[in-house]
């Protein structure tokens, strides 16, 4: 993955809010986050009645153990302190293995503003909606009069999806995606690209293309891959009837710097990483927002509509049809570029 320094773009500063040590947010929302699947409703309902809050659902927390346990657990945490939460609640149910008191108690350790509330622990449903509610319009409150700062592409962190190897997506989209991730990286941002299916046939280049520090840690993961189950497997085969290159035109020529665990925020300082993810928008975009993703920019040939409640999401398609019938739902067709 080579290729020469691409002109730098200079965009005006924008404005964002300063988050201390988890940086700065391009939004400013308070997350409604369930602990458990038994808890997502409620605090759906919760959400709902207050404009400045979003929810965060999810089927998982419950009846899980060993490491899908831990890495549910990490990744509400990671969720819970991306820099586009002002602050989060966190709402059990009380009797789930994640329990809501723990995934506070580490948001808290990491200087996230955080409260919690489980539905047994406050007498039912109704309870907790209505203490729900009063609990995120206290964060709303706290969040009043954060410190509004200039940024620019130097202080975002962009989560990159490309969802399929179609032609059109590879030849047109992804090298659109490469050219976004060459000026960020320029202007000394973060990119996390998600997906590690297409990467597998071709280990010996990506490990080649790979910092010294990382590669151990990226060799054990396309090892992995080698293992996944059958839905993967037309993803792996398609990757390997195509080069190297066309599978990571979207890195815009440059090395992986780090390896990302799913959950986990990204630590590398700027340059681009990748995410230990499908590329299965949905658990590539959470993956995405708990590694601190600020937006997401995702390649779609068949205008997967799908989003994230804490993360921007761009959709880009190299599809004319597709971008002719989802008009509202593509932000940017890529062959009107070309």
């Amino acid at each position: 993955m080579t290729s020469p320094p691409s002109e730098q773009l200079v965009l005006d500063p924008f404005e964002a809010t300063t988050r201390g040590e988890r940086g700065i947010g391009i939004r400013n929302r308070i997350l409604v986050l369930p602990s458990v699947i038994c808890s997502h409703l409620v605090a759906d309902r919760i959400a709902e009645q207050v404009p400045e809050a979003v929810s965060a659902p999810h089927d998982h927390g419950c009846a899980q153990l060993g490491a899908d346990n831990e890495q549910t657990e990490r990744t509400l945490v990671g969720v819970g302190q991306n820099p586009n939460i002002a602050g989060t609640v966190v709402v059990g149910l009380g009797c789930e293995e994640v329990q809501s008191g723990d995934v506070a108690e580490s948001l808290a350790a990491q200087d996230v503003p955080v409260d919690e509330l489980s539905i047994q622990g406050v007498g039912g449903t109704d309870e907790c909606i209505a203490e729900g509610k009063k609990k995120v319009r206290s964060l709303v409150k706290q969040s009043i009069g954060s410190e509004a700062i200039e940024a620019g592409l130097g202080d975002l962190t962009v989560g990159i999806v490309s969802g399929d190897l179609r032609p059109e997506s590879r030849s047109v989209a992804d090298p659109l995606v490469g050219e976004l991730v060459d000026t960020v990286t320029d202007n000394g941002g973060r990119v996390v690209i998600a997906g590690t299916e297409r990467l597998v046939p071709h280990a010996d280049s990506v490990l080649e293309n790979t910092a010294e520090g990382a590669q151990a840690a990226i060799k054990r993961v396309l090892e992995r891959e080698k293992n996944r189950p059958a839905k993967d497997v037309a993803t792996r085969e398609a990757a390997a009837e195509c080069s190297f290159e066309e599978v990571t035109r979207t890195y815009g020529g440059r090395p992986i710097e780090s390896l990302v665990e799913y959950g986990q925020p990204a630590a590398f300082d700027s340059g681009v990483a990748l995410l230990d993810s499908p590329t299965q928008f949905e658990e590539a975009a959470t993956g995405l927002a708990a590694a601190g993703a600020h937006l997401v920019v995702h390649v779609t040939a068949d205008g997967v509509p799908t989003g994230h409640p804490i993360v921007p999401t761009i959709k880009i398609t190299g599809n004319e049809s597709t971008a002719a019938a989802l008009k509202k739902d593509i932000d940017l067709d890529a062959t009107s570029t070309t």
